[in-house]
């Protein structure tokens, strides 16, 4: 798959995910994607919460991984 067409499809996914981190006042940004990895910004009620590695790590790159098992390692939060 082309990077730019993954890429899209990176984002779609995550738009998808939004819903449900936004129904806690949370929200993350795309950044960038590169070397298999997905970087990540975290916004509102995600900034600072206890709970942000189980819902990024368990919850969002898990999905992703899932989703795209050959083209994605991992999701990256960064500040």
């Amino acid at each position: 798959m082309e990077n730019k067409e993954l890429e899209k499809k990176i984002l779609d996914m995550l738009d998808q995910l939004k819903v449900y981190i936004n129904q806690d006042g949370g929200d993350m940004e795309f950044v960038a994607f590169k070397n298999k990895i997905v970087y990540i910004r975290l916004k509102g009620n995600c900034v600072g919460c206890g709970l942000t590695d189980i819902t990024f790590k368990e919850g969002v790159e898990s999905i992703l991984i899932e989703e795209f098992p050959y083209d994605i390692d991992g999701v990256e939060i960064v500040l």
